[in-house]
């Protein structure tokens, strides 16, 4: 969810399903014992086809990614889609240049996994570089729909998107993130021996495919993909037809009635959902399923009734001291509510875990060293072998952060300089708990250590400058601490394929390079192509004014709430922390039914409509499980990539004939009798 946790942080929290892959065939990892003789030069890891791969892939998941951020906020973890995405694009390749008697070079797990982390580098600029959150809150039409007679939301509090500027704030912020825990990698994947889940997830993928066992399962898996894909195209192109005007085509059937239809109870035929629900736990599906009969099933139609009691009749819906101004601010307050409950406790477990490891690491003695088993002694020494200088880190890290004090200030004057220089101090310190924390539990929290800059900036700041310095200091402190964790989860997946951390860190580099460049491209084509930002329309973009309200609570406090929102905020947040609490105390038969408030949060702006898809795409994983689990396990991956891929594909062309003023000749629309 853009708000990762409306694209990162519940995009983290369906990362947890990794850890069964963690069991999955890890005996193929031995493998790799005869492979250590044959390993090329971490500089053949890298490679002309492998960049044009790389580049492919980020952006048509770009494409994806920016479509599910400014509709709805919630991101996947596609990470092992891109691994697998990458295996079918280079032996599809290998093939068609075989087929015309050209010798091509063999394709090695070491490039598979360099390919799988620049692509993934590359469409990670487009999940969490703000374009559905805490930049788009700076624009003009955040400012009015937040009311622009509300305290502390200034008109000079904005900043209309344009990709100069866009490219400009990316790249003096993600490069930072690169280097801030280069040179502790030895720390985090050795010494402590961290899972990083979605790495090894990935890892246990890749050594999967090139093995000969492995090479007959890729085949199904590459087959299924592609009829999927071509099916998902196909129908993405066969519904464009009948969208010739506002609320027309399949993507607004009543399928429940019309009256359902009016409170977005309705199935929209998305096979970007239903794909997105496959990959996502029943658990966040089903939380999505409660939220939306919560809010939209109950709460909102009650609130409506209240109009000249809680509020003006005369107010406008879309005013912030209207029924938007719930929306708003109870899904704040579960968001805050989930938040701090898990920013804590990912602190505590990180301090008594390290703590542990100090008094534990006392007693070792060198014959731990011995029991390694070898293919891990292996994977340790190229680990370690192929070194990135400290000098290299400390001096790149500064030089970005130099360049970063400089220029954000003249790109955004409210945020003062010396607001950044801290943030760069503290930078370090911060990535080094939020990477820990995410090795032991697979959750980034880059997103609550962004908005907790949020709130401290625009308190800090002022009522003059509060609402455009929390926004920045949020996208700073959040891409210097997501980008190092994520730089961490591709060194576990390196470590346990045998690549180079040199091909690694470059690899990253290039695709965030090009993610800085292709994200504010793949932002302005759904920005002219389509209404962003429209909370009647299908690109809500939900997050933008989510995140620009709060910057607002920080400058004004709770005097920015409606009537009766503040007891209704507080009696959220409790639930989400008991909620949160129940689930770390309960039985796991009993946990695994309690709802996740973050999830349940999205729907409350949204709508209802896609958390019927996604729980589509969990009944589907469902029932294929019991029917065969073993093909199921295989296959489901495969299946959700391809309807991911081939909806979100026919975006471009669909963007491009918009621009053109192109539009379908046809409008199916339902209308009562």
């Amino acid at each position: 969810m853009e708000s990762r946790f409306g694209e990162e942080e519940l995009k983290e929290i369906e990362n947890v399903n990794h850890h069964e892959k963690e069991e999955l065939d890890l005996e193929e990892i031995k493998d790799q014992t005869e492979d250590v003789k044959r390993i090329p030069p971490w500089t053949n890891h890298i490679t002309i086809r492998g960049l044009i791969a790389s580049v492919a892939i980020g952006i048509i998941y770009s494409v994806i990614v920016m479509k599910l951020n400014l509709t709805t906020g919630l991101v996947p973890n596609l990470n092992v889609s891109a691994a697998l995405l990458a295996f079918v694009f280079v032996r599809t390749w290998t093939k068609l240049l075989h087929k015309a008697g050209i010798m091509a070079t063999p394709f090695t797990r070491q490039e598979n996994t360099v390919i799988q982390t620049c692509a993934v580098a590359c469409y990670s600029i487009a999940v969490g570089g703000g374009f559905g959150s805490y930049l788009l809150g700076l624009n003009r039409r955040t400012y009015q729909q937040s009311g622009v007679d509300t305290p502390g939301n200034n008109p000079d509090s904005t900043k209309e998107p344009e990709i100069g500027w866009m490219i400009g704030f990316l790249f003096v912020t993600s490069f930072v993130g690169l280097l801030a825990l280069v040179p502790l990698r030895k720390i985090m994947i050795i010494d402590y021996k961290l899972s990083y889940p979605s790495g090894t997830a990935t890892a246990v993928l890749i050594n999967g495919f090139h093995t000969p066992k492995g090479d007959k399962r890729a085949k199904k898996q590459v087959h299924g993909f592609t009829k999927f894909f071509s099916l998902s195209f196909l129908w993405a192109f066969f519904q464009w037809f009948y969208a010739g005007g506002e609320q027309c085509g399949f993507v607004q059937f009543p399928t429940f009635g019309l009256k359902a239809w009016k409170n977005s109870f309705y199935f929209d035929f998305s096979m970007t959902y239903i794909g997105a629900g496959m990959i996502c736990s029943h658990l966040v599906n089903l939380s999505l399923l409660l939220g939306a009969v919560l809010s939209w099933g109950i709460m909102w139609p009650l609130i409506t009734g209240l109009k000249g009691d809680w509020f003006p009749k005369t107010l406008p819906e879309s005013s912030m001291k209207s029924l938007s101004g719930y929306k708003v601010f109870v899904s704040i307050a579960l968001i805050l509510g989930d938040g701090l409950y898990n920013f804590l406790r990912i602190l505590y477990f990180t301090a008594t875990n390290i703590h542990a490891r100090a008094k534990k690491s006392n007693l070792k003695t060198d014959s731990d060293n011995q029991d390694q088993a070898l293919d891990n002694r292996q994977r340790n020494e190229i680990f370690i072998k192929e070194s990135i200088p400290m000098w290299t880190a400390c001096v790149g890290y500064t030089v970005f952060s130099i360049i970063s004090i400089i220029v954000i200030p003249l790109m955004f004057p409210k945020l003062k300089w010396y607001y950044v220089v801290v943030a760069y101090i503290l930078a370090p310190s911060l990535s080094f708990c939020n990477a820990y924390g995410a090795g032991l539990t697979d959750m980034n929290m880059a997103y609550n250590y962004g908005k907790v800059a949020l709130f401290v900036l625009a308190a800090l700041s002022g009522k003059e400058n509060g609402v455009v310095a929390g926004l920045v200091g949020c996208g700073l402190i959040k891409s210097i601490v997501s980008i190092s964790s994520d730089l961490m989860h591709d060194f576990k997946t390196g470590h346990l394929t045998l690549t180079s951390p040199r091909s690694m860190l470059v690899s990253q580099a290039i695709g965030t390079a090009i993610g800085c460049v292709v994200a504010p491209l793949t932002f302005f084509l759904f920005y002219k192509a389509f209404d962003v930002g429209n909370p009647d329309g299908e690109y809500k973009a939900p997050y933008a004014i989510v995140y620009r309200n709060m910057a607002i609570l920080g400058v004004e406090g709770f005097s920015a709430l409606p009537q009766h929102c503040l007891q209704l905020c507080y009696g959220f947040f409790a639930f989400a922390i008991a909620a949160n609490l129940l689930r770390d105390l309960s039985p796991k038969k009993i946990a695994k039914w309690i709802p996740l408030p973050m999830a349940m949060a999205v729907p409350f702006l949204v709508g209802a409509y896609f958390a019927i898809d996604m729980c589509l795409g969990s009944l589907v994983v469902f029932a294929w499980h019991k029917l065969n689990s073993k093909n199921a396990d295989l296959m489901i991956p495969a299946v959700a990539s391809g309807l991911i891929c081939g909806d979100g594909l026919w975006i471009l062309p669909s963007s491009i004939l918009a621009l053109a003023n192109v539009r379908p000749p046809i409008c199916m629309k339902f209308l009562a009798s």
